[in-house]
């Protein structure tokens, strides 16, 4: 035994409780003592049943991520689960919390299990790369159906217990202490003169079309490639005896151990939980938020305005009218009555949000008390700076004053008032109430409380927080300007943005850069070309081809058309032809001849050119580390998990190739592919972007 699992003896029953604070993760020393509990109890005289349960918040939350990359230590997972199915005594699990991956194999390896109403089990594997490896692909199967289980392994999701009831995952829920209730019910089966029930020994599931099932969740998963091998490794619970199929999942697991996929995902894994750990803030109260003033009311306004209610915060919304802030509330209410409908809160939360929780005002008066005001206006500096300035006469001291600008100086809109260190940047990504992402740009004068409170807002909201510095478009805007010009000077020497959008989603974009596009709108890059037109140096290539869509009205989905036609009723949209007339004129005009390009040279050079931008933005000290540059394009712009983001890429495609394609790229464009200095360093250094991040 090890002092992780404490063994007792109640009656004919023995329980093996995990101690393994906080959720009871599978660490080497609760393997073992899980191993040697058995041993204990099966060696015990008068011992007919076994009680696996967990102490504290959970059964089991899964393995122990301190284990995560280093050499696994016997004895193994997979051991372990079959020897406790193999016991001679019957065997039930009790389940509180959640039961996740291991924890949830460990479960199935016991021959009953009962669960409290609101524990929750899952094999979330697939968000590492990989698929259960110790049975959960061949013992699953086997008590809920094919369906049920591939389900539940290709999505990762939790399963509440009444659902995980209902499939034949459990087989009982009820309340009370987890102990006592797996006591109860383990002496009501002893007592029923009920037998072991080893699931390996139950009869293999009903098969279903394979390779229907295989390319579905391929294409669903837009190329990952561990929830469409879990397929297989299910297939293989229906196709082999049940010894040959846990080898065939052991196979598998292994094989994706060694993948790219699972290293971009395990670096996604690790940076999401890094990326908010920020040693300047180290010590550093933040300030107490409890009232948020919110200035604006359209689609970004009303969504920063939701998030915050949802959070547990009291919201102030300022709107220019009566009417304006109606149609604000509106806004509110239909992004509230989604999350009421999706089960998020309930309708007395609903209704408290949309009532005592919220205040629509036309006065600026109305912020006196608040904590901290985040302004949602037009993407104007001097309608921004109007605003600051009227936020210093009405703010109390110390409130912290926000900026939602995309693009715009936050050190010029901070010199608009008399309190520049009370000034941050809370850069929110639309749906403000639904995408992850935060960047919280720190100006010159940014203090250090409220850097700590801008973090601290984006906890509670649940956000992903990263920290960026000022410039053009901070990280995620900056890098995106740079790749969407490498896609547009594609364009004008011969692929089609259609070929882009193509090529792009095969790498695994839930969208191209042109559906993108249109789906943001076509006036908001259109805004942007024309306040940067003045300051443009000449050797920079910019199509006009977007501009005439613009200036013809077109503007994407919100009027139906720009470089696809909608229809109202149909997803997605379908090439707009006069896009191609546009381009082609176009290059006739510049005395263009048009090449044509593979999808490999599209994607190389969209990719080279969004690494190059990020190196340059954390050689700049405008992400303090690459791991932050990629946390922004995962959870901002669609970037595939499965990548680690645009700088674990880098890594895995090998900086010196990389550096190579830019150097051949600047043979044609020697403005545009100006080389990252420090992507260079890193090369000569023989060094890479992990590195760094280790360094942080």
């Amino acid at each position: 035994m090890t002092d992780k699992i404490a063994y007792e003896r109640h009656g004919d029953i023995a329980v093996l409780l995990l101690q393994n604070p906080p959720v009871n993760a599978l660490s080497q020393e609760v393997r073992s003592g899980l191993m040697a509990g058995m041993d204990r109890a099966e060696a015990d005289t008068g011992v007919k049943a076994v009680l696996i349960v967990g102490d504290g918040r959970a059964f089991i939350a899964g393995a122990d991520i301190k284990e995560f990359g280093k050499t696994p230590l016997a004895p193994h997972l997979p051991d372990v689960c079959n020897l406790i199915e193999a016991s001679p005594l019957l065997v039930v699990a009790s389940m509180h919390g959640v039961s996740l991956g291991g924890g949830l194999e460990v479960a199935l390896s016991a021959h009953y299990r009962i669960a409290q109403p609101e524990a929750r089990v899952g094999l979330p594997e697939v968000h590492l790369g990989l698929i259960p490896g110790a049975g959960g692909t061949q013992r699953l199967p086997r008590i809920t159906g094919v369906l049920a289980a591939i389900d539940m392994i290709t999505s990762g999701r939790h399963v509440k217990a009444p659902e995980a009831l209902s499939i034949g995952a459990i087989d009982k829920v009820a309340a009370g202490d987890p102990q006592a209730v797996g006591l109860d019910y383990a002496n009501a089966l002893l007592a029923q003169g009920a037998h072991r029930r080893p699931v390996s020994e139950m009869p293999a599931p009903e098969a279903i079309d394979w390779d229907e099932a295989y390319d579905a969740v391929l294409k669903k998963g837009r190329g990952q490639i561990s929830p469409a091998q879990a397929v297989r490794a299910v297939q293989a619970s229906v196709e082999m005896p049940f010894a040959e199929g846990l080898k065939a999942e052991r196979q598998m697991f292994r094989e994706l151990m060694q993948t790219d996929q699972r290293q971009g995902m395990i670096h996604a894994f690790f940076s999401e939980r890094a990326v908010s750990n920020l040693p300047e803030l180290k010590g550093i109260a933040p300030r107490p938020v409890e009232a948020v003033g919110v200035i604006g009311g359209g689609t970004m306004g009303a969504g920063i305005a939701t998030a915050a209610l949802l959070a547990g915060l009291r919201v102030t919304l300022i709107e220019r009218d009566e009417a304006a802030a109606e149609a604000a509330k509106a806004r509110i209410a239909g992004n509230l009555a989604g999350a009421l409908k999706r089960g998020k809160i309930t309708q007395e939360t609903h209704d408290e949000m949309l009532g005592s929780a919220l205040t629509m005002a036309t006065d600026y008066g109305a912020l006196k008390e608040a904590d901290l005001v985040i302004e949602a206006v037009f993407e104007d500096m001097e309608v921004k700076k109007s605003v600051f300035r009227q936020l210093d006469e009405i703010c109390k001291p110390g409130a912290v004053l926000a900026t939602n600008t995309s693009y715009l100086d936050v050190n010029e809109i901070a010199s608009s008032t008399s309190r520049p260190g009370d000034v941050i940047g809370l850069h929110f990504f639309s749906p403000a109430h639904v995408m992850k992402l935060l960047e919280v740009v720190v100006a010159d004068q940014t203090s250090p409380e409220v850097v700590a409170t801008g973090f601290a807002l984006g906890k509670r909201m649940g956000k992903v927080s990263v920290r960026a510095g000022v410039c053009d478009g901070f990280i995620g805007n900056r890098i995106l300007s740079t790749y969407r010009t490498a896609a547009d000077h594609m364009i004008l020497d011969g692929a089609t943005p259609f070929q882009i959008d193509a090529a792009l989603t095969g790498f695994g974009f839930a969208m191209g850069p042109y559906a993108v596009a249109d789906l943001a709108g076509l006036d908001i890059g259109w805004a942007m070309r024309k306040r940067l037109a003045p300051t443009r140096d000449a050797r920079e290539r910019v199509g006009r081809y977007p501009d005439k869509l613009c200036e013809a009205g077109h503007f994407g989905q919100k009027t139906g058309k720009g470089f696809y036609i909608y229809e109202k009723g149909k997803r997605g949209g379908v090439p707009n032809p006069e896009v191609m007339t546009l381009i082609e004129a176009e290059r006739a005009e510049r005395g263009i001849t048009p090449r044509g390009f593979t999808d490999e040279e599209i994607v190389r050079r969209y990719m080279a050119a969004m690494a190059n931008e990020a190196a340059k933005v954390v050689g700049e000290g405008i992400a303090r580390r690459p791991l932050d540059v990629d946390m922004v394009l995962l959870f901002g712009y669609g970037f595939p998990r499965y990548w680690g983001g645009p700088l674990k890429w880098a890594d895995l495609v090998g900086l010196p190739a990389l550096l190579s394609d830019i150097e051949h790229y600047a043979q044609e464009d020697d403005y545009f592919w100006q080389l990252a200095p420090l992507l260079q360093e890193l090369v000569d250094e023989g060094r890479n972007f992990d590195d760094l991040n280790k360094e942080g």
